[in-house]
């Protein structure tokens, strides 16, 4: 009987709008939004009980240093500041680490763009591949060098295969680029060298 009671489609009904006579106060809440908003409810209820029981059952004994480092402001737990955390001892050993960390990225950084500039040098002067031949009186030296000259064909200079190409033209973007990473490295152990310079000044 149930199956049958569900397969005759039934009306469907609609919740009523807001009266007219009660428009002032804007909207009528619909179940959905009942809905939602009793979930909302509830999940504050569950999480403030949870606090509560918490509360109820925490450890009088219990410590961590992080209780003395934070300081409460209006209920919300701040953390101290921490700007004087090191000694200056301390924060001239890690500038200078900081500077040796740079000035070897700036060294394996020149080194690459000079290796690429030779590599990028010798593809440009496209060097001939030219045997040499060793002849034992003049007779011989001048038969090899008719036989030279009549089987030798040389290719055209201009013809550069595409893929060539486009390798030369992303090495040199790649050079580019390393050139300019190589003056940004030199500018910044520029700065923090004097930075450092300053600071021994200060302390002496």
């Amino acid at each position: 009987m149930s199956s049958l009671r569900n397969a005759i489609s039934r009306r469907a009904h609609k919740e009523r709008a807001q009266p007219s006579s009660r428009k002032k106060f804007g909207l009528l809440e619909k179940h959905k939004d009942y809905v939602v908003r009793a979930k909302a409810f509830h999940k504050k209820e569950d999480t403030i009980r949870k606090l509560k029981e918490k509360a109820a059952f925490r450890n009088p004994d219990e410590f961590y240093f992080q209780m003395i480092k934070t300081r409460t402001v209006d209920g919300v737990h701040k953390p101290e500041n921490q700007a004087n955390k090191y000694t200056q001892e301390e924060l001239m050993l890690m500038k200078t680490q900081d500077i040796g960390y740079i000035l070897q990225k700036l060294q394996s950084e020149r080194k690459k763009v000079e290796k690429l500039t030779a590599v990028l040098h010798s593809v440009d002067n496209h060097p001939s591949n030219r045997h040499i031949y060793y002849a034992e009186d003049r007779e011989e030296a001048r038969e090899l060098q008719s036989h030279a000259s009549e089987t030798s064909v040389t290719p055209p200079s201009s013809y550069v295969p595409d893929h060539i190409k486009r390798k030369t033209a992303s090495s040199y973007r790649e050079l580019d680029a390393r050139k300019s990473r190589v003056n940004q490295l030199e500018k910044l152990y520029m700065e923090m060298s004097l930075k450092k310079e300053l600071q021994v000044d200060r302390r002496e």
